[in-house]
């Protein structure tokens, strides 16, 4: 017999599939940590801007005109969207539109067209 000083082909090419599917593992494992970051991302963007806004909505005076509008954050991120609706209550069961002195305050945030964060809270007179 032969004394062998290196490796065969066949070895070779075993090693090499070994490590192709070795990176491969390596590489998407990183592409879906990279993606849920930046889901994650969106979404906590998306929450403080709702707070946000839902803070801003509160420092604002109490609207009586129907239906209330109060005024939303200027300055937003790029891909974001933002809505703010205001719901009558009626504490005193009358059954009439007319403001009792309760709001319901739902601030919606969008982030690429797909609702990320919604916050809801009452104003009162």
């Amino acid at each position: 017999m032969r004394n062998q000083a290196g490796f065969t082909l066949l070895e070779v090419l075993i090693s090499l599939a070994l490590l192709g599917m070795i990176a491969a593992g390596i590489l998407g494992a990183l592409g879906t940590s990279s993606k849920a970051t930046l889901t994650n991302d969106a979404q906590t963007t998306a929450q403080n801007l709702a707070e946000g806004q839902m803070e801003y909505v509160r420092n604002q005076p109490y609207n009586v005109e129907y239906p209330p509008e109060y005024a939303l954050i200027s300055s937003i991120p790029t891909g974001y969207s933002l809505s703010c609706t205001t719901i009558l209550l009626d504490p005193e069961g009358d059954g009439s539109d007319d403001d009792d002195g309760l709001q319901k305050i739902v601030v919606a945030v969008s982030y690429r067209g797909i609702r990320a964060a919604t916050v809801e809270a009452y104003k009162v007179k």
